[in-house]
């Protein structure tokens, strides 16, 4: 697919890993729809698209209500003419352990509403706008790719048991939808980042940030650049479908 004037649509748009993925492909020529629930952070990543060439649209949109995506992927439709692309990148963190004792006390747990939360935006908000893109995409004639971020976290992350769980199951949905949607023209593709420069890490203490460094391999970690080539390369590579690409620097061999 050439990205060229192809139209793509990125949740959690506004800021992170979106926004590096909107201006990579805006930088090539793509149009972009720009999914998050922050406006002012979407109306400014709109801005740095244009700059960088392309062309965006922004719509705020909570990715884990069923009406508010299908509203917005219909109005994507009618902005654009057309959907070429999804990257499902809106992603929300509730960290904490299932269960924490002390001299067999119980400290804490983890709540429902933290399991749930996280389930809600990363994994049934993926299955939504998967779900709606390929309805959109199909009933328009479009083909294309749809691409969900995962993350290294998939394989297990102590204090993590929400956000494991919901980035196994976008995972798993990648053969699904790849088997169940090539007969439309439509491939599906997925990425796991491994520990990624954001605002996220930026807010760490140093100590913990220089610990965890120490133990990826390649001794740094990744770029949001990084990411938003790997999201350019699925995308112009019309072989790729149904497969996980970890970016990692081999931090999980």
């Amino acid at each position: 697919m050439k990205l060229q004037d192809s139209v793509i649509a990125i949740t959690g748009g506004g800021q992170g890993l979106g926004r590096a993925m909107a201006e990579y492909l805006a930088a090539k020529g793509a149009r972009l729809a720009l999914i998050d629930l922050m406006e002012d952070k979407l109306a400014e990543t709109a801005e740095a698209c244009k700059k960088a060439g392309g062309d965006a649209g922004i719509y705020v949109c909570n990715v884990a209500k069923e009406e508010d995506v299908e509203a917005t992927f219909k109005s994507i439709i009618q902005d654009f003419g057309q959907l070429n692309g999804l990257v499902n990148n809106a992603g929300i963190l509730r960290d904490g352990l299932m269960v924490k004792f002390k001299d067999g006390q119980l400290q804490k747990r983890m709540e429902l509403s933290q399991w749930q939360s996280v389930i809600d935006v990363n994994l049934t908000g993926v299955f939504l706008c998967g779900r709606e893109a390929a309805t959109r995409m199909i009933e328009n004639g479009d083909q294309g790719v749809i691409i969900n971020i995962a993350s290294i976290s998939r394989a297990g992350n102590m204090g993590q048991s929400n956000y494991s769980a919901a980035k196994a199951g976008v995972s798993a949905l990648v053969p699904v939808w790849a088997k169940e949607l090539a007969k439309h023209g439509i491939r599906c593709m997925g990425i796991a980042p491994g520990f990624i420069e954001t605002e996220m890490t930026a807010s760490m203490k140093p100590e913990a940030l220089e610990k965890m460094t120490a133990g990826i391999p390649l001794k740094r970690m990744g770029k949001p650049e990084e990411i938003a080539s790997a999201v350019a390369f699925i995308c112009e590579n019309d072989y790729l479908s149904g497969r996980m690409i970890e970016v990692d620097g081999a931090l999980r061999l």
